[in-house]
Order: structure tokens, then sequence, then C-alpha cells
């Protein structure tokens, strides 16, 4: 499936389904108001939205919908740094890591699909990351490698926006990955089946006005989606709708040379195969 959280005309949050004839409205269908609310239902909440997807008609067109981030109120949003060797090589640090490099982002920090990105007024290094997003489907403990992908919904896309300068003030990054609506999330949660196992072998690319600036494939990563999911799950429960950003490329814009950061004006898209294009424009605070 492929699902949306948007807003009615009355400014409810509803969830939709989005087929080749249009959306669906799977709330007044009968179920929750949002995707969160779905998955916290488990299997039954699942078998319901999908027999109301079965039988149910598109009665809404995408493109006149006000869209939200898939997952709005998680948990836990845990983002993977450092994840391609590439990205590795391009970065201050140089060397792959040999652990996952982890650091929470706050729903503060993103918004949906075609909502401004901010580019905040104490600094002009506004960076870009295209990433694919991880959303945990039921709650669980020490899970191992090997059954980490069954405690995996679906994916989304996610643009991991940085400010650089605040990101290398210090030894942690979250100063620079939490500044307000400075990241992006959605613009649709595609279901774990409907993609490849892990979602490996999907194609990434991020454009800054129709330029392509990164361009690889998910096979690349150093730790890959079960191994994190694993990981992660060491340290604290996973709970259904928690969002795991599983890192990015190279091609950044702190690297280029010169270096290539978001202003004003800008349009910033990321495209990932089988999931979409998340686009957003930027505005000054």
């Amino acid at each position: 499936m492929r699902l949306i959280n948007f807003r009615n005309g009355n400014g409810h949050v509803n969830i939709g389904a989005v087929t080749d004839d249009g959306v669906i409205n799977l709330t007044e269908a009968g179920l929750p108001d949002r995707i969160d609310a779905l998955l916290a239902g488990g299997h039954a909440a699942w078998a319901q939205a999908t027999a109301a997807v079965s039988n149910g008609k598109a009665s809404l067109k995408l493109s006149s919908l006000t869209l939200l981030p898939p997952v709005l109120n998680p948990s836990k949003a845990i983002a993977v740094g450092l994840n391609y060797v590439d990205h590795a090589a391009e970065s201050p640090y140089k060397d792959a890591p040999k652990y996952p490099v982890l650091f929470q982002r706050f729903p503060s920090s993103w918004v949906a699909h075609d909502q401004p990105l901010v580019k905040p007024k104490v600094s002009d290094d506004f960076d870009y990351e295209g990433e694919v997003a991880v959303i945990i489907g039921k709650p669980g403990r020490y899970i191992s490698k090997e059954d980490a992908l069954s405690y995996v919904a679906g994916y989304s896309i996610f643009n991991d926006g940085s400010i650089r300068d605040y990101q290398f003030k210090s030894h942690q990054w979250m100063m620079g990955k939490n500044f307000d609506a400075t990241a992006s999330f959605g613009p649709v949660f595609v279901s774990a089946d409907e993609l490849p196992a892990g979602a490996v072998g999907l194609q990434l690319q991020t454009r800054l006005n129709g330029e392509i600036l990164q361009d690889a494939n998910t096979r690349d990563m150093i730790f890959d989606v079960a191994t994190v999911v694993s990981v992660c799950s060491e340290v604290f429960e996973l709970q259904p709708g928690d969002i795991i950003i599983s890192g990015t490329p190279a091609g950044v814009g702190f690297a280029r040379k010169p270096p290539i950061f978001m202003k004003q004006g800008d349009v910033v898209e990321v495209e990932v195969e089988g999931l979409g294009v998340l686009r957003n424009a930027v505005v000054n605070e």
C-alpha cells in the first residue's frame, strides 16, 4: 500500500490510500485519522486498511491535497550518519565507521512535501541530504538482524537538512541537525511488501534547482536496514511509527569545491526509486 496523511477541507487529518485512480479516503471508511494510529493498531488495523483499499473508490486527486509527514508523532526518530563509504570519505572524518553513527532528530525539525524549508538567519551553511526513511511497524527490543526486517512496516523519503557550521561546532551533531523546519519527510508511506527486502537496490537522487548533486544506490549502505534496526533495538524498545533515517551518499554541499548550500528561492528534490519524489522550496527565516 501507498499511504498519505493529509488535511481535509475541514482541517482534520485523514489517511489516504494512493492508487492509480486517485486517493481513497480511508478515515471516512472507518480507519484511524493518521498513519501513526494505523501502525499502532497492528495486524488487525492493517487488515482493515487492506480491505478498505480493495473495496474503496478513489474520490480525491493527490495533487489537490495538503500533505503531512507520513508519521506525525513518532516516539523516536534516529538518523544514521556516514552510512555510505563515499560520503564518509568526503566528510571531515574520512574513514568509514565500524559502528553506526546515530543521532536524534525532533519532529519540529522537519516539514512535509511541498512545505518550505526554512534557512535559519544565523547561518548560510544550509545543506541537503537525500535519504531513505525506515518506519517501524511493531514493538521490539533486542531484535536479531535475521528478524529485523519483520519489524519494518514501510519506507519513505527524508531530506536530512543540516546547518553545517552548527553541526561541526562540537563532536555532537544535535544542534546542526535540529533547527526548526530544516528537513523534510514524505510524501508517501510505502509498505515494505512493495519494495525489495530492506529497500536494497533503490536508486537515490538529490537535485537542487534541477541539477543532480547526489546519485547513488541504497545497496551501497555500510550498515543495511536490518543491521541498523537491530543495533537501535539494543538501546531502546522500538515502537510502531518510530523512524530510522538511514543515511546519505556522497555529493553533499559542504564537501563540494566551492561548497553549494541551499538559499531562498531554491527548490530541492529527493527522488528514490519506488518511493517517489520529495520536493521543497527554500525560504529565509
